[in-house]
Protein backbone atom coordinates (compact mmCIF):
# COMPACT_ATOMS: atom_id res chain seq x y z
CA UNK A 1 0.00 0.00 0.00
CA UNK A 2 3.07 2.65 0.67
CA UNK A 3 4.10 1.94 -2.31
CA UNK A 4 0.66 1.74 -4.76
CA UNK A 5 -2.15 4.22 -3.28
CA UNK A 6 0.44 6.11 -0.75
CA UNK A 7 2.21 7.55 -4.48
CA UNK A 8 -1.87 8.31 -5.54
CA UNK A 9 -2.36 10.42 -2.28
CA UNK A 10 0.70 12.57 -2.80
CA UNK A 11 0.30 13.21 -6.16
CA UNK A 12 -1.55 16.32 -5.44
CA UNK A 13 1.93 17.68 -4.14
CA UNK A 14 3.56 16.20 -7.66
CA UNK A 15 0.74 18.50 -9.34
CA UNK A 16 1.29 21.44 -7.38
CA UNK A 17 5.04 21.58 -8.59
CA UNK A 18 4.14 21.20 -12.25
CA UNK A 19 1.62 23.71 -12.24
CA UNK A 20 4.38 26.53 -10.81
CA UNK A 21 7.23 25.41 -13.04
CA UNK A 22 8.00 22.63 -15.14
CA UNK A 23 3.94 22.54 -16.21
CA UNK A 24 2.98 25.62 -16.29
CA UNK A 25 -0.06 26.98 -18.20
CA UNK A 26 -1.04 23.25 -18.68
CA UNK A 27 -4.94 22.25 -18.47
CA UNK A 28 -5.63 21.49 -15.48
CA UNK A 29 -7.19 18.05 -17.33
CA UNK A 30 -4.12 16.93 -18.11
CA UNK A 31 -2.17 17.48 -15.18
CA UNK A 32 -4.85 15.09 -13.29
CA UNK A 33 -4.51 12.60 -16.48
CA UNK A 34 -1.14 11.94 -14.76
CA UNK A 35 -2.12 11.11 -11.24
CA UNK A 36 -5.82 8.84 -12.74
CA UNK A 37 -3.77 6.86 -15.06
CA UNK A 38 -1.91 5.60 -11.78
CA UNK A 39 -4.94 5.08 -10.58
CA UNK A 40 -6.28 3.46 -14.06
CA UNK A 41 -3.29 1.25 -14.09
CA UNK A 42 -3.88 0.06 -10.65
CA UNK A 43 -7.58 -0.98 -10.28
CA UNK A 44 -7.22 -2.35 -14.12
CA UNK A 45 -4.35 -5.20 -13.42
CA UNK A 46 -6.60 -5.96 -9.74
CA UNK A 47 -8.00 -8.46 -11.35
CA UNK A 48 -4.73 -10.31 -13.16
CA UNK A 49 -2.98 -9.60 -10.16
CA UNK A 50 -5.85 -11.36 -8.00
CA UNK A 51 -6.14 -14.25 -9.91
CA UNK A 52 -2.01 -15.02 -9.99
CA UNK A 53 -2.34 -14.67 -6.50
CA UNK A 54 -4.69 -17.08 -5.91
CA UNK A 55 -2.54 -19.43 -8.23
CA UNK A 56 -0.05 -19.03 -5.73
CA UNK A 57 2.32 -16.16 -8.08
CA UNK A 58 2.70 -13.58 -5.38
CA UNK A 59 6.77 -13.60 -5.43
CA UNK A 60 6.65 -12.99 -9.10
CA UNK A 61 4.00 -10.43 -8.85
CA UNK A 62 5.65 -8.22 -5.95
CA UNK A 63 9.22 -8.70 -8.14
CA UNK A 64 7.99 -7.00 -11.22
CA UNK A 65 6.71 -3.95 -9.32
CA UNK A 66 10.02 -3.62 -7.19
CA UNK A 67 11.55 -3.00 -10.41
CA UNK A 68 9.16 -1.37 -12.21
CA UNK A 69 8.07 1.14 -9.40
CA UNK A 70 11.32 2.88 -8.75
CA UNK A 71 12.91 2.51 -12.39
CA UNK A 72 10.07 4.91 -13.46
CA UNK A 73 10.56 7.32 -10.59
CA UNK A 74 14.75 7.32 -11.58
CA UNK A 75 13.81 7.68 -15.62
CA UNK A 76 11.28 10.32 -14.33
CA UNK A 77 14.34 12.40 -12.66
CA UNK A 78 16.29 12.12 -15.71
CA UNK A 79 13.27 13.06 -18.41
CA UNK A 80 12.26 16.31 -16.54
CA UNK A 81 14.24 19.55 -16.78
CA UNK A 82 16.84 20.31 -14.26
CA UNK A 83 16.03 24.11 -14.79
CA UNK A 84 13.95 25.83 -12.61
CA UNK A 85 12.32 27.71 -14.85
CA UNK A 86 12.30 25.20 -18.04
CA UNK A 87 8.91 23.97 -19.38
CA UNK A 88 9.04 19.94 -19.41
CA UNK A 89 7.50 17.62 -21.79
CA UNK A 90 4.27 16.56 -20.72
CA UNK A 91 4.64 13.13 -22.76
CA UNK A 92 7.77 12.14 -21.08
CA UNK A 93 6.32 12.95 -17.87
CA UNK A 94 3.43 11.35 -18.37
CA UNK A 95 5.22 8.10 -19.71
CA UNK A 96 7.41 7.56 -16.63
CA UNK A 97 5.06 8.75 -13.73
CA UNK A 98 2.10 7.80 -14.89
CA UNK A 99 2.60 4.62 -16.93
CA UNK A 100 5.43 2.96 -15.89
CA UNK A 101 5.30 3.59 -11.89
CA UNK A 102 1.50 3.04 -12.62
CA UNK A 103 2.40 -0.11 -13.65
CA UNK A 104 4.46 -1.06 -10.72
CA UNK A 105 1.96 0.04 -8.42
CA UNK A 106 -0.52 -2.25 -9.75
CA UNK A 107 1.12 -5.30 -8.40
CA UNK A 108 1.44 -4.33 -5.37
CA UNK A 109 -2.50 -2.90 -4.62
CA UNK A 110 -4.31 -6.66 -4.31
CA UNK A 111 -1.11 -8.01 -2.87
CA UNK A 112 -1.35 -6.25 0.08
CA UNK A 113 -4.37 -6.79 1.30
CA UNK A 114 -4.81 -10.04 -0.32
CA UNK A 115 -1.51 -11.91 1.32
CA UNK A 116 -2.68 -10.03 5.06
CA UNK A 117 -5.83 -11.77 4.77
CA UNK A 118 -4.19 -15.24 4.34
CA UNK A 119 -2.73 -14.70 7.72
CA UNK A 120 -6.12 -13.71 9.46
CA UNK A 121 -8.90 -15.30 8.10
CA UNK A 122 -11.04 -14.23 11.19
CA UNK A 123 -9.81 -11.06 11.60
CA UNK A 124 -9.66 -9.67 7.92
CA UNK A 125 -11.25 -6.35 8.74
CA UNK A 126 -8.27 -5.93 11.23
CA UNK A 127 -5.32 -7.23 9.22
CA UNK A 128 -6.64 -5.17 5.87
CA UNK A 129 -7.10 -2.16 8.34
CA UNK A 130 -3.63 -2.23 9.49
CA UNK A 131 -2.10 -2.80 5.83
CA UNK A 132 -4.64 0.16 4.46
CA UNK A 133 -2.67 2.19 7.20
CA UNK A 134 0.61 2.02 4.67
CA UNK A 135 -1.00 4.48 2.03
CA UNK A 136 -2.18 7.05 4.26
CA UNK A 137 1.15 6.87 6.13
CA UNK A 138 2.94 7.33 2.68
CA UNK A 139 0.69 10.15 2.03
CA UNK A 140 1.80 11.49 4.96
CA UNK A 141 5.64 10.74 3.72
CA UNK A 142 6.05 11.49 0.55
CA UNK A 143 4.61 14.88 0.17
CA UNK A 144 6.48 16.48 3.11
CA UNK A 145 9.56 14.51 1.58
CA UNK A 146 9.59 15.76 -1.93
CA UNK A 147 8.59 19.60 -0.92
CA UNK A 148 11.60 20.40 1.19
CA UNK A 149 13.73 18.31 -0.75
CA UNK A 150 12.98 20.22 -3.80
CA UNK A 151 13.58 23.83 -1.81
CA UNK A 152 17.20 22.00 -1.22
CA UNK A 153 18.55 20.08 -3.70
CA UNK A 154 15.92 20.73 -6.17
CA UNK A 155 13.13 18.50 -8.35
CA UNK A 156 15.53 16.08 -10.11
CA UNK A 157 17.38 15.09 -7.11
CA UNK A 158 14.43 15.10 -4.95
CA UNK A 159 13.31 12.47 -7.21
CA UNK A 160 15.58 10.50 -7.16
CA UNK A 161 15.93 10.02 -3.25
CA UNK A 162 11.80 8.94 -3.31
CA UNK A 163 13.21 6.44 -5.68
CA UNK A 164 15.56 5.26 -3.53
CA UNK A 165 12.89 4.84 -0.27
CA UNK A 166 10.80 3.26 -2.74
CA UNK A 167 13.33 0.88 -3.49
CA UNK A 168 14.15 -0.06 0.18
CA UNK A 169 10.35 -0.53 0.87
CA UNK A 170 9.83 -2.79 -2.40
CA UNK A 171 12.91 -5.23 -1.44
CA UNK A 172 11.32 -5.38 2.30
CA UNK A 173 8.12 -6.43 1.03
CA UNK A 174 9.39 -8.64 -2.00
CA UNK A 175 11.35 -10.33 0.59
CA UNK A 176 8.34 -10.53 3.77
CA UNK A 177 5.45 -10.42 2.20
CA UNK A 178 4.38 -13.68 1.60
CA UNK A 179 0.91 -15.88 2.10
CA UNK A 180 0.24 -18.15 4.41
CA UNK A 181 1.73 -21.42 3.60
CA UNK A 182 -1.69 -23.54 4.18
CA UNK A 183 -3.68 -20.88 2.28
CA UNK A 184 -4.80 -23.39 -0.58
CA UNK A 185 -3.89 -21.71 -4.30
CA UNK A 186 -5.80 -22.92 -7.02
CA UNK A 187 -3.80 -23.07 -10.71
CA UNK A 188 -6.12 -22.89 -13.18
CA UNK A 189 -6.12 -25.53 -15.97
CA UNK A 190 -6.18 -23.27 -18.81
CA UNK A 191 -4.80 -19.48 -18.52
CA UNK A 192 -6.86 -18.71 -21.98
CA UNK A 193 -10.41 -19.23 -21.22
CA UNK A 194 -12.55 -16.13 -20.21
CA UNK A 195 -13.43 -18.12 -16.39
CA UNK A 196 -10.18 -18.27 -15.56
CA UNK A 197 -10.51 -14.03 -15.41
CA UNK A 198 -14.15 -13.54 -14.64
CA UNK A 199 -15.73 -15.93 -12.01
CA UNK A 200 -19.52 -15.57 -13.81
CA UNK A 201 -20.86 -16.97 -10.47
CA UNK A 202 -19.77 -13.25 -9.22
CA UNK A 203 -22.37 -11.75 -11.75
CA UNK A 204 -25.46 -13.91 -10.88
CA UNK A 205 -24.41 -11.87 -6.88
CA UNK A 206 -26.55 -9.13 -6.73
CA UNK A 207 -25.01 -7.75 -3.52
CA UNK A 208 -21.89 -8.23 -5.23
CA UNK A 209 -22.53 -6.38 -8.47
CA UNK A 210 -24.50 -3.40 -6.61
CA UNK A 211 -21.14 -3.39 -4.45
CA UNK A 212 -19.19 -3.38 -7.92
CA UNK A 213 -21.18 -0.41 -8.84
CA UNK A 214 -20.77 1.46 -5.28
CA UNK A 215 -16.86 1.43 -6.01
CA UNK A 216 -16.96 2.72 -9.55
CA UNK A 217 -19.09 5.07 -8.21
CA UNK A 218 -16.67 5.81 -5.36
CA UNK A 219 -13.56 6.36 -7.81
CA UNK A 220 -15.08 8.78 -9.35
CA UNK A 221 -15.58 11.05 -7.24
CA UNK A 222 -13.09 10.66 -4.31
CA UNK A 223 -9.41 11.02 -5.98
CA UNK A 224 -10.78 14.49 -7.56
CA UNK A 225 -10.56 15.34 -3.77
CA UNK A 226 -7.16 14.59 -2.87
CA UNK A 227 -5.32 15.76 -6.62
CA UNK A 228 -7.08 19.39 -6.75
CA UNK A 229 -7.07 20.17 -2.98
CA UNK A 230 -3.88 22.45 -2.96
CA UNK A 231 -4.59 24.10 -5.88
CA UNK A 232 -8.31 25.32 -4.40
CA UNK A 233 -6.52 26.01 -1.54
CA UNK A 234 -4.19 28.42 -3.00
CA UNK A 235 -6.75 29.88 -5.70
CA UNK A 236 -8.74 30.73 -2.74
CA UNK A 237 -6.54 32.44 -0.10
CA UNK A 238 -6.11 29.52 2.57
CA UNK A 239 -2.35 28.79 1.61
CA UNK A 240 0.49 29.20 -0.43
CA UNK A 241 2.92 26.94 -3.04
CA UNK A 242 6.60 27.63 -3.07
CA UNK A 243 7.02 30.13 -5.93
CA UNK A 244 10.65 29.10 -6.31
CA UNK A 245 13.37 26.26 -5.46
CA UNK A 246 15.39 28.40 -2.88
CA UNK A 247 16.28 26.39 -0.22
CA UNK A 248 13.80 27.48 3.04
CA UNK A 249 15.47 29.48 6.04
CA UNK A 250 14.43 31.24 9.33
CA UNK A 251 14.13 34.67 7.09
CA UNK A 252 11.93 33.40 5.14
CA UNK A 253 8.66 34.85 5.44
CA UNK A 254 5.48 35.40 3.63
CA UNK A 255 1.76 36.69 3.63
CA UNK A 256 0.42 33.20 3.66
CA UNK A 257 2.35 30.94 6.07
CA UNK A 258 0.11 27.66 5.80
CA UNK A 259 2.09 25.97 2.29
CA UNK A 260 -0.90 24.19 0.29
CA UNK A 261 0.85 20.57 0.67
CA UNK A 262 0.34 21.03 4.65
CA UNK A 263 -3.34 20.17 4.01
CA UNK A 264 -2.84 17.00 2.00
CA UNK A 265 -0.46 15.95 4.54
CA UNK A 266 -3.05 16.86 7.47
CA UNK A 267 -5.85 14.71 5.06
CA UNK A 268 -3.50 12.02 4.82
CA UNK A 269 -2.50 11.88 8.43
CA UNK A 270 -6.16 11.79 9.45
CA UNK A 271 -6.87 8.81 6.62
CA UNK A 272 -4.83 6.72 9.15
CA UNK A 273 -6.85 7.51 11.86
CA UNK A 274 -9.81 6.29 9.90
CA UNK A 275 -8.07 2.58 8.62
CA UNK A 276 -7.02 2.29 12.55
CA UNK A 277 -10.91 2.70 13.08
CA UNK A 278 -11.92 0.39 10.54
CA UNK A 279 -9.55 -1.96 11.82
CA UNK A 280 -10.57 -2.26 15.04
CA UNK A 281 -14.47 -1.83 13.96
CA UNK A 282 -15.18 -3.42 10.83
CA UNK A 283 -15.42 -7.26 11.81
CA UNK A 284 -17.20 -6.52 15.18
CA UNK A 285 -20.59 -4.03 13.26
CA UNK A 286 -19.71 -5.85 9.75
CA UNK A 287 -17.93 -4.28 6.72
CA UNK A 288 -20.11 -3.67 4.65
CA UNK A 289 -22.29 -1.55 7.61
CA UNK A 290 -19.20 0.44 8.29
CA UNK A 291 -18.81 0.85 4.43
CA UNK A 292 -22.18 2.80 4.17
CA UNK A 293 -21.75 5.02 7.41
CA UNK A 294 -18.40 6.45 6.48
CA UNK A 295 -19.28 6.74 2.73
CA UNK A 296 -22.32 8.51 3.35
CA UNK A 297 -20.52 11.04 5.91
CA UNK A 298 -17.41 11.87 3.46
CA UNK A 299 -20.33 12.34 0.81
CA UNK A 300 -21.87 15.20 3.19
CA UNK A 301 -18.52 16.73 4.59
CA UNK A 302 -17.71 17.02 0.83
CA UNK A 303 -21.51 18.35 -0.24
CA UNK A 304 -21.66 20.45 2.86
CA UNK A 305 -18.13 21.43 4.70
CA UNK A 306 -15.93 21.62 1.62
CA UNK A 307 -17.99 23.66 -0.28
CA UNK A 308 -18.62 26.29 2.69
CA UNK A 309 -14.82 26.39 3.59
CA UNK A 310 -14.44 30.60 4.26
CA UNK A 311 -11.26 30.56 6.16
CA UNK A 312 -7.88 28.68 6.50
CA UNK A 313 -9.31 27.14 9.67
CA UNK A 314 -12.40 26.05 8.25
CA UNK A 315 -10.22 23.87 5.17
CA UNK A 316 -7.72 22.40 7.59
CA UNK A 317 -11.09 21.28 9.66
CA UNK A 318 -11.99 19.83 6.41
CA UNK A 319 -9.09 17.79 5.94
CA UNK A 320 -8.76 16.40 9.24
CA UNK A 321 -12.47 15.40 9.50
CA UNK A 322 -12.62 13.90 5.81
CA UNK A 323 -9.53 12.41 6.01
CA UNK A 324 -10.49 10.36 8.80
CA UNK A 325 -13.46 9.01 7.19
CA UNK A 326 -11.51 8.42 3.46
CA UNK A 327 -9.17 6.85 5.33
CA UNK A 328 -11.99 4.59 5.92
CA UNK A 329 -13.93 4.48 2.70
CA UNK A 330 -10.72 3.57 0.56
CA UNK A 331 -9.65 0.70 2.74
CA UNK A 332 -12.90 -1.20 3.34
CA UNK A 333 -13.92 -2.64 0.13
CA UNK A 334 -11.47 -5.73 0.16
CA UNK A 335 -13.35 -6.58 3.75
CA UNK A 336 -16.81 -5.48 2.23
CA UNK A 337 -16.18 -8.42 -0.40
CA UNK A 338 -14.79 -10.64 1.89
CA UNK A 339 -18.09 -9.86 4.02
CA UNK A 340 -20.22 -10.76 1.04
CA UNK A 341 -18.10 -13.91 0.16
CA UNK A 342 -18.52 -14.80 3.99
CA UNK A 343 -22.45 -14.31 3.69
CA UNK A 344 -22.96 -15.70 0.48
CA UNK A 345 -21.10 -19.01 1.25
CA UNK A 346 -22.03 -19.47 5.19
CA UNK A 347 -22.74 -23.01 5.02
CA UNK A 348 -20.23 -25.38 6.20
CA UNK A 349 -19.89 -27.20 2.19
CA UNK A 350 -19.17 -23.74 0.79
CA UNK A 351 -17.76 -21.40 3.54
CA UNK A 352 -14.00 -23.00 1.79
CA UNK A 353 -15.49 -20.62 -1.33
CA UNK A 354 -15.08 -17.35 0.44
CA UNK A 355 -11.57 -17.87 0.45
CA UNK A 356 -11.35 -19.30 -2.76
CA UNK A 357 -12.68 -16.23 -4.77
CA UNK A 358 -11.69 -13.86 -2.56
CA UNK A 359 -8.78 -12.54 -4.45
CA UNK A 360 -10.88 -13.17 -7.86
CA UNK A 361 -14.12 -11.16 -7.17
CA UNK A 362 -11.35 -8.77 -5.27
CA UNK A 363 -9.61 -7.97 -8.27
CA UNK A 364 -12.57 -7.90 -10.71
CA UNK A 365 -14.21 -5.07 -8.47
CA UNK A 366 -11.35 -3.38 -8.42
CA UNK A 367 -11.26 -3.62 -12.57
CA UNK A 368 -14.69 -2.44 -13.60
CA UNK A 369 -13.99 0.30 -11.21
CA UNK A 370 -10.67 1.20 -13.67
CA UNK A 371 -12.74 3.36 -16.08
CA UNK A 372 -14.81 5.78 -13.32
CA UNK A 373 -10.94 6.06 -11.59
CA UNK A 374 -9.22 7.24 -14.79
CA UNK A 375 -11.86 9.46 -15.91
CA UNK A 376 -12.91 11.06 -12.87
CA UNK A 377 -10.21 13.47 -12.28
CA UNK A 378 -9.66 14.29 -15.56
CA UNK A 379 -13.92 15.20 -15.80
CA UNK A 380 -13.64 17.36 -12.64
CA UNK A 381 -10.19 19.13 -14.22
CA UNK A 382 -12.36 19.59 -17.08
CA UNK A 383 -14.69 21.36 -14.85
CA UNK A 384 -12.49 23.41 -13.28
CA UNK A 385 -10.99 24.61 -16.49
CA UNK A 386 -14.75 25.25 -18.10
CA UNK A 387 -16.42 26.96 -15.50
CA UNK A 388 -13.35 28.44 -13.34
CA UNK A 389 -14.47 27.62 -9.97
CA UNK A 390 -13.99 24.61 -7.60
CA UNK A 391 -17.74 24.33 -6.57
CA UNK A 392 -17.94 22.00 -9.83
CA UNK A 393 -15.48 19.74 -8.62
CA UNK A 394 -16.70 19.87 -4.59
CA UNK A 395 -20.25 18.80 -6.35
CA UNK A 396 -19.03 16.06 -8.81
CA UNK A 397 -17.16 14.59 -5.96
CA UNK A 398 -19.82 14.48 -3.31
CA UNK A 399 -22.56 13.43 -5.81
CA UNK A 400 -20.99 10.86 -6.64
CA UNK A 401 -19.89 9.83 -3.88
CA UNK A 402 -23.13 9.93 -2.11
CA UNK A 403 -24.23 7.74 -4.69
CA UNK A 404 -21.83 5.05 -4.34
CA UNK A 405 -23.50 5.11 -1.10
CA UNK A 406 -26.64 4.42 -2.05
CA UNK A 407 -25.40 1.57 -4.02
CA UNK A 408 -23.90 -0.09 -1.21
CA UNK A 409 -27.14 0.57 1.08
CA UNK A 410 -28.92 -1.68 -2.07
CA UNK A 411 -25.82 -3.85 -2.17
CA UNK A 412 -26.45 -4.69 1.63
CA UNK A 413 -30.28 -5.11 1.27
CA UNK A 414 -29.49 -7.87 -1.22
CA UNK A 415 -26.93 -9.29 1.33
CA UNK A 416 -27.96 -12.45 3.41
CA UNK A 417 -27.71 -12.67 6.89
CA UNK A 418 -26.07 -15.29 9.46
CA UNK A 419 -28.61 -17.64 8.22
CA UNK A 420 -28.75 -17.20 4.72
CA UNK A 421 -31.69 -15.07 4.55
CA UNK A 422 -31.30 -12.06 2.47
CA UNK A 423 -31.74 -8.46 4.72
CA UNK A 424 -34.80 -7.58 2.50
CA UNK A 425 -36.46 -11.20 3.03
CA UNK A 426 -35.75 -10.76 6.81
CA UNK A 427 -37.36 -6.85 7.09
CA UNK A 428 -40.20 -7.91 4.97
CA UNK A 429 -40.79 -11.09 6.93
CA UNK A 430 -40.52 -9.07 10.30
CA UNK A 431 -42.28 -6.26 8.72
CA UNK A 432 -45.09 -9.16 8.19
CA UNK A 433 -45.21 -10.53 11.04
CA UNK A 434 -45.50 -7.28 13.42
CA UNK A 435 -48.31 -6.56 10.96
CA UNK A 436 -50.26 -9.96 12.15
CA UNK A 437 -49.27 -9.15 15.79
CA UNK A 438 -51.48 -6.03 15.64
CA UNK A 439 -54.08 -6.95 13.26
CA UNK A 440 -54.72 -10.02 15.98
CA UNK A 441 -54.62 -8.42 19.06
CA UNK A 442 -57.22 -5.66 17.09
CA UNK A 443 -59.91 -8.42 16.49
CA UNK A 444 -59.27 -10.27 19.86
CA UNK A 445 -61.67 -8.42 22.17
CA UNK A 446 -60.08 -10.44 25.26
CA UNK A 447 -56.86 -9.90 24.34
CA UNK A 448 -57.31 -6.03 25.38
CA UNK A 449 -59.54 -5.58 28.63
CA UNK A 450 -60.93 -2.43 29.57
CA UNK A 451 -58.40 -1.06 32.31
CA UNK A 452 -61.89 -0.47 34.12
CA UNK A 453 -63.07 -3.36 34.19
CA UNK A 454 -59.67 -5.16 36.12
CA UNK A 455 -60.00 -2.85 38.67
CA UNK A 456 -60.15 -5.03 42.12
CA UNK A 457 -63.19 -4.58 43.79
CA UNK A 458 -63.82 -4.98 47.52
CA UNK A 459 -67.13 -6.19 49.22
CA UNK A 460 -67.63 -5.03 52.38
CA UNK A 461 -67.99 -6.91 55.78
CA UNK A 462 -71.09 -7.20 57.46
CA UNK A 463 -69.53 -4.93 60.68
CA UNK A 464 -68.97 -2.44 58.08
CA UNK A 465 -72.33 -2.43 57.25
CA UNK A 466 -74.34 -2.18 60.28
CA UNK A 467 -71.45 0.83 61.39
CA UNK A 468 -72.31 2.22 57.98
CA UNK A 469 -75.95 2.34 58.76
CA UNK A 470 -75.56 3.24 62.40
CA UNK A 471 -73.38 6.36 61.76
CA UNK A 472 -76.71 7.32 58.94
CA UNK A 473 -79.09 7.06 62.18
CA UNK A 474 -76.61 9.43 64.09
CA UNK A 475 -76.64 11.58 61.35
CA UNK A 476 -80.50 11.56 60.78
Amino acid sequence: MFNSWGLVNAYGTWSSYYVGHSLRGTDQLELNLIGSTQSFIVLLLSNVVGRLLDAGHSRKVIGCGTFLVPFGLFMLSVAHPSDIEALGNFGSIWATQGLVVGLGMGTFFVSSSQVASTWFPKRRGLAVGYVACGASVAGVIYPSMLRYLIQSVGFNNAVRYVATLTSVTCIYSFIFCTPDPAHEHHEPKSWGKLRTWFDTEAFKNKAWCWFTAAVAFMFFGFYPVFFNLEEWASVRGFGTRDRTGSPVSPSDTTDKPLQTFWLLVIMNGASTVGRMLLAHFSDKVGALNMHIGSQFTASMLTLVLWTLAGSETDAIAFCVVFGVFSGMVIGLPPASIGNILNCTYATPDTRHFAKKKLGHWTGMMYTFAAIPALTGPVIAGHLITEYNTYITVQMWSGTNLMLSCICMIISRWYLPCDNGEHAKEAIIRRLSKAETSEKRRDSDPTSSPDPLSQAPTRVPSPRASSDNVSDAGQMV
